[in-house]
């Protein structure tokens, strides 16, 4: 398979990286990429992203603007360690409820252990389930949350469905993904680093570079900016949007379920 995007129109659900799998392979492989990198979570995002993922995400969590009062509750998928969900709940004072939800168990132990460690536990709850198949009911949540996530889901168009089917109406949804950079000396220079030098570093701490190979690879393949807002809209969200982080290598896409 070439390093080309997909588009709207999908590909992403046989696509492994660079490489081409039959229709129900694609998660396995995932789920043992990610087995394999739980501990090492920040530090691969700190590889992906030279460190700036912290800065988008807390961007992430400003526009999110959660309300400072109880009962507002927000879903956060593929979001294991609670990276995302601890950031929510810190911002709403204490006050917000985040359901972390991963297919992966291993990190899910990574975010229980973390969020005994800074006392968040009534706070978050976690939850092992596929995003394609949210065991919620409709109508069940305020806001819908997915960070580096998205792009590993195989069948991306029924995980939309499904995070517009439990958001309340008025409820909102934020992706944030690596997307296109949109600067050409930037891209040169970025994806040179992408797929010489992580791979390489990803082996020599931890081990193991087949990993980062694929999620270097499955960040060329995933729609860019405008086809993944397509797609979003697609699934039934109005007043859908975009911000660009340093110059797109990762974007952050807002719906909302009116």
């Amino acid at each position: 398979m070439s390093g080309e995007r997909t588009t709207a129109a999908g590909g992403m659900e046989t696509s492994y990286g660079f490489k081409r799998v039959g229709a129900g392979d694609k998660q396995s492989l995932v789920n043992d990429v990610f087995h394999k990198v739980a501990n090492r979570y920040d530090l691969m995002n700190d590889l992906m992203s030279g460190g700036l993922h912290r800065l988008w995400k807390d961007a992430m969590v400003t526009w999110l603007n959660p309300p400072k009062r109880p009962g507002w509750k927000v879903l956060d998928v593929a979001g294991g360690t609670g990276d995302i969900a601890f950031r929510i709940i810190e911002a709403s004072d204490r006050q917000a409820h985040a359901t972390v939800l991963d297919i992966n168990g291993s990190m899910l132990d990574v975010g229980r252990d973390r969020a005994e460690k800074k006392g968040l536990r009534e706070n978050a709850d976690f939850v092992e389930a596929n995003a394609e198949e949210l065991p919620f009911a409709d109508n069940s949540f305020d806001a819908y949350t997915i960070a580096f996530g998205i792009r590993n889901v195989p069948r991306i168009d029924v995980a939309l469905t499904e995070a517009f089917r439990v958001l309340k109406r008025g409820g909102r949804l934020l992706c944030l993904e690596f997307s296109e950079v949109e600067m050409p000396l930037l891209d040169k220079a970025y994806e040179a680093w992408s797929f010489n030098a992580i791979p390489k570093i990803g082996q020599a701490v931890t081990g193991d570079g087949e990993p980062y190979s694929y999620l270097v690879e499955s960040i060329r393949k995933f729609p860019n900016q405008a086809n993944f807002a397509s797609m979003i809209t697609r699934a039934g969200f109005d007043r859908v949007s975009f911000r660009n982080y340093s110059g797109g290598i990762a974007a952050l896409h807002s719906g909302w379920k009116l």
